[in-house]
């Protein structure tokens, strides 16, 4: 009965997860449509993070598994405050996502389409795997709060679901950064 309460509250939350991403990016749009002043300076800002593009496929596939893989890692040690740091990091990332693709349109350099075929065939991984992510963080809180036995047990019972889950999030990140970095610019014309 554990497991099978586990697994539906597991995949709650990672449904959860990728609704507030979404609800997250569609304001991010609209932001970025009605304050187009603060959205270039914040693309700026991230342009400045993100530093120049590597100079290989290799180097590229690197920088974005790399990065994702600590999104995922954060966001799943997140959980453990109070179950509330992946619903953050996922509602940052969407709303992140949202201004960009606003600001990437509103320029005119690539239409609608163009854009949304410049995240989709790597984000349908991605997107779900930084929610799995997600989701084990808050698994391993609600396990420390309410499982059974010691709070030791439950403290190492719940990060081996979390790791076990993390470790599934990070082997779809590895397969989304191959597609973002080689298949991704040659269907969406970017690359």
């Amino acid at each position: 009965m554990e497991d099978w309460d586990y697994s539906r509250g597991f995949w709650r939350f990672v449904v959860g997860l990728l609704l507030i991403f979404l609800a997250a990016s569609f304001f991010g749009y609209a932001y970025s449509l009605h304050n187009p002043e603060n959205t270039l300076r914040i693309v700026r800002k991230l342009a400045e993070h993100m530093g120049s593009p590597p100079s290989s496929d290799v180097h590229t596939f690197l920088k974005i598994f790399a990065n994702n893989s600590m999104v995922a890692l954060l966001s799943t040690v997140s959980g453990l405050l109070f179950g509330l740091g992946p619903w953050l990091i996922m509602a940052f990332n969407g709303f992140i996502a949202g201004l960009v693709v606003g600001f990437v349109t509103e320029t005119g350099k690539y239409s609608f389409t163009q854009t949304l075929l410049g995240l989709m065939p790597h984000g349908v991984i991605e997107i779900p795997a930084l929610a799995i992510a997600g989701a084990a963080g808050v698994i391993w809180y609600r396990e420390i709060v309410s499982g059974e036995g010691s709070g030791a047990e439950r403290f190492k019972r719940g990060m081996r679901k979390a790791l076990t889950m993390l470790a599934l999030s990070v082997l779809l990140l590895l397969i989304a950064a191959l597609i973002e970095t080689y298949v991704t610019p040659k269907v969406s014309g970017i690359g």
